[in-house]
């Protein structure tokens, strides 16, 4: 970023026009202008300024190089007449909100006032770069230190994926890495207490998000439970205890909280008329859970329910809605213990293939894998189609069977979700 600086200094002094070298003044009032969002008491302070002051030319120019050196102003002017000295400021047309990545901070009204407190010029948001993006790095840092965490914290853009618009800062920590630490589960029953812990155990150790690793927690217990039957289970998370520090990592402990409600069994899951999965093809899943003796409602947990949704994903995605969302809406039927299900999907965007490029192989071979491909560009996306490439050609290719003999495939999808274009890249390596 570009700032321009323009400080100037016109005084009526008599018949004296020019401020002597040396010289002291003492404006009998500091007025600021052209920033309403900020106080006369916050930008005193971040100009380092008081009533009263005694100044000289040079120190009027110091002074107001500090709220230019903030980064929060794109121009500062000022103006002496001898009385009254008078600001102009003109806010830089980009700040940005704050993120936090993996501070184990809580973010929120305390936090905003601690900075605050020491950067005047603090609203909630920062600018790129300046003097007062370096101050919140300070501050956070220092806040860390004061929880036992002695870590270095950089800030990065961050925005839609795909894009290069900033809508926030985000502030992380790059070493020791942060973790998910130790979970303690209250409120299993005996009967679950076993199979909730193998799945708080997989979370442990995950990488820490400061907004999204409660949520995330709460998700995965909660759709195991809805999983196992237990369709009303409600589940909270917090951080709870003391931070663990070393050299290797800092760990995040957590409490999670369950309130497992009863098995329901399943009724009936309800599709929109337009859904790529049919009406049938659910109740077939559905109904391979019930009983031996026939009846019409199956216990809600494992495959069925499982079956359901993944064959839901499956579907859309093969259709290149990657973005597709399946919301499945529970209505509990208590006093028959049953739980019905209505589905809303939510399809998004059609995703088509862009570009297809084979890496790491001859003319010859790549001309022989064209010859078997047969999703083309402007196709609907479907990447459990090139997963599957590979192994489908070779059975129908003895060429390519011989050829592809010892060698290892991977595949790179990158998907715009501004042209809705994905591009995908194949690399082929021999195994030694």
């Amino acid at each position: 970023m570009i700032r321009n600086y323009c400080f100037a200094a016109a005084i009526a002094l008599l018949s004296v026009c020019q401020l002597a070298p040396g010289q002291k003044f003492q404006p009998k009032t500091i007025q600021f202008k052209g920033a309403p969002e900020y106080s006369d008491q916050e930008l005193l302070a971040a100009a380092n300024l008081k009533r009263g002051i005694v100044l000289t030319a040079a120190e009027m120019n110091d002074h107001s190089k500090l709220l230019m050196d903030s980064g929060v102003f794109d121009g500062v002017t000022y103006k002496f007449d001898g009385v009254d000295m008078v600001y102009q400021l003109t806010i830089a047309p980009q700040l940005y909100a704050v993120h936090l990545d993996n501070l184990p901070l809580a973010p929120g009204a305390a936090l905003d006032a601690r900075i605050h407190e020491q950067l005047p010029l603090y609203h909630g948001k920062v600018p790129a770069e300046g003097s007062l993006m370096d101050g919140v790095i300070k501050v956070l840092e220092q806040a860390l230190a004061d929880e036992g965490i002695h870590a270095t914290v950089t800030a990065t853009p961050m925005g839609a994926a795909g894009t290069r618009q900033v809508s926030a800062m985000s502030f992380a920590i790059t070493a020791p890495p942060v973790k998910v630490g130790g979970i303690e589960v209250r409120g299993a029953s005996p009967e679950m207490a076993a199979k909730i812990k193998r799945v708080t155990d997989h979370e442990t150790g995950t990488p820490f998000s400061t907004d999204s690793s409660t949520a995330n927690l709460e998700r995965v217990v909660s759709s195991f439970y809805a999983d196992e039957g237990y369709a009303a289970a409600n589940v909270h998370a917090a951080r709870a205890g003391d931070f663990t520090v070393d050299a290797t990592a800092v760990e995040v402990p957590f409490e999670v909280t369950i309130e497992e409600g009863h098995i329901y069994k399943l009724g009936w899951v309800h599709m929109p008329a337009d859904s790529l999965v049919t009406q049938a093809e659910v109740d077939k899943i559905a109904t391979q859970q019930t009983s031996p003796t026939g009846q019409a409602a199956a216990p809600s947990k494992g495959a069925a329910i499982r079956g359901i949704w993944s064959t839901l994903h499956a579907r859309y995605k093969s259709k290149g809605y990657l973005d597709c969302a399946i919301l499945p809406h529970a209505e509990l039927d208590e006093a028959a213990g049953v739980v019905n299900y209505t589905v809303e999907i939510k399809r998004g965007a059609q995703y088509h293939l862009g570009l297809l490029r084979f890496d790491n192989v001859s003319d010859d071979l790549k001309k022989l894998l064209m010859r078997n491909w047969q999703m083309m560009p402007g196709d609907p996306f479907d990447e459990s189609y090139v997963a599957a490439f590979l192994v489908a050609a070779q059975k129908s290719d003895p060429v390519l069977m011989r050829t592809l003999a010892g060698v290892k495939a991977t595949f790179t999808v990158m998907a715009d979700p501004n042209t809705h274009e994905v591009n995908c890249v194949i690399k082929l390596e021999r195994i030694h």
